[in-house]
């Protein structure tokens, strides 16, 4: 009998990782007892997803607003510093921000409007046009901000980020300006001492900055990019990627990947014969159309993932083939034709109108994605993600 079933995408419940647990023999033993309980079978090409959140917990990797506050102390002396482009979040850089503030003298605080990098708006665009300001020109004071909007309450969260922000900088008895721009040169008409928080387009505001005469410059990447005092860190992405674990410390992004992956695909061929791909996924690349939030607060979706998952899809858009290649066809014979296409499709097919509408984006992001809306980010409690089919096609 033919298979109904194409992708098939299972949460795994595990027990609550901590620190030191051996995860790899963890998620190997979770992914055999799924397969017994649920009757599945381990298959080639199967994908296993383990969330970054837990690979950080089983390594320990947290850190301090103590530890921060040292690492910016060392970087930056008593200069004032230009904190610019921070997104608008609790859980991403508030903590980071409390650690920031500890220890510096005094903060310019600069942030995009009307959104973050991430889409959190300050102010609805609309407002802008109502108001006659120019987001791509216009450097508007708190003052301003203040008279053109007024006090405006993000609809998920109920916070006015301004004052929130501004409320954890002044709790060191620091002094914070804030200021609204969207060009990286304005900081520097306040200060030659910047640390840029954007996370995508982190590279892009650094080399402005430097061309135009900053004297101290560093990213969220260079924060803890070493330990302090023992203290967890990302030697890649630094704060990039951080939780809020508490009040006074964050759970960073994971280090050493790539081993992991690794041993669970190696544990899985010794006990199965299969090959199984493996990934660690962070937050999934996509936009929520109606809160206007691009879920990719991470650096990337995947620190890191086994050879299997490199590229991009090769796939054939099935509804062209069906109006167009094959019109005149019905039924079986429709269905044969379409079947033998794809099994003698190009091994490139870029630039082909058969494949026009297959977004090419990357394995790892597309997969990722997948991984993150099946955990999600609260208490559904599967934080491996099985997948199986990713890889077959109408063909199989």
């Amino acid at each position: 009998m033919a298979r109904i079933s194409g992708t098939i995408a299972r949460g795994l419940r595990t027990p609550i990782i901590n620190k030191g647990d051996n995860l790899a023999q963890i998620v190997v033993d979770t992914v055999l007892k799924a397969s017994q309980v649920e009757n599945f079978s381990i298959r080639d090409k199967d994908i296993i997803g383990i969330t970054e959140s837990v690979v950080a917990r089983a390594q320990g990797n947290y850190a301090s607003i103590d530890d921060i506050a040292k690492d910016i102390k060392a970087k930056f002396g008593d200069d004032t510093i230009g904190v610019i482009f921070p997104i608008l979040s609790r859980n991403r850089f508030a903590v980071c921000l409390r650690g920031i503030a500890k220890g510096a003298k005094k903060i310019v605080l600069m942030l995009s409007y009307p959104a973050d990098e991430v889409g959190n708006h300050l102010v609805d665009i609309d407002l802008l046009d109502e108001k006659g300001v120019n987001p791509w020109t216009d450097v508007l004071t708190e003052k301003d901000f203040r008279d053109y909007f007024g006090y405006i309450k993000h609809p998920f969260t109920g916070i006015d980020y301004i004052d929130y922000y501004k409320a954890l900088v002044e709790e060191y008895n620091i002094e914070c300006e804030i200021i609204f721009s969207n060009n990286p040169k304005t900081i520097l008409n306040y200060t030659k001492s910047v640390l840029t928080c954007d996370v995508h387009t982190r590279f892009r505001t650094k080399r402005i900055l430097k061309d135009n005469g900053v004297q101290k410059i560093f990213s969220l990447e260079d924060i803890l990019s070493r330990p302090i005092d023992g203290s967890g860190y990302n030697e890649e992405y630094g704060l990039l990627g951080s939780n809020k674990a508490t009040e006074e410390t964050v759970k960073l992004f994971p280090n050493h990947c790539q081993e992991l992956v690794d041993e669970i695909q190696a544990i899985l061929k010794e006990k199965t014969g299969k090959i199984v791909e493996v990934m660690v996924y962070g937050d999934g690349a996509f936009k929520d159309p109606v809160g206007k939030i691009w879920e990719l607060a991470d650096p990337v979706v995947s620190p890191a993932y086994t050879k299997g998952l490199e590229g991009t899809p090769n796939e054939i858009k099935l509804k062209y083939l069906a109006d167009n290649n094959f019109a005149g066809l019905k039924g079986e014979e429709l269905n044969n034709a379409i079947s033998n296409f794809i099994k003698n499709k190009k091994d490139n097919l870029v630039g082909s109108m058969e494949s026009q509408g297959t977004t090419p984006r990357r394995l790892t992001d597309l997969i990722g994605s997948l991984c993150d809306l099946t955990s999600g980010s609260g208490d559904k409690g599967t934080p491996v993600v099985y997948i199986q089919g990713y890889f077959d096609n109408y063909a199989k």
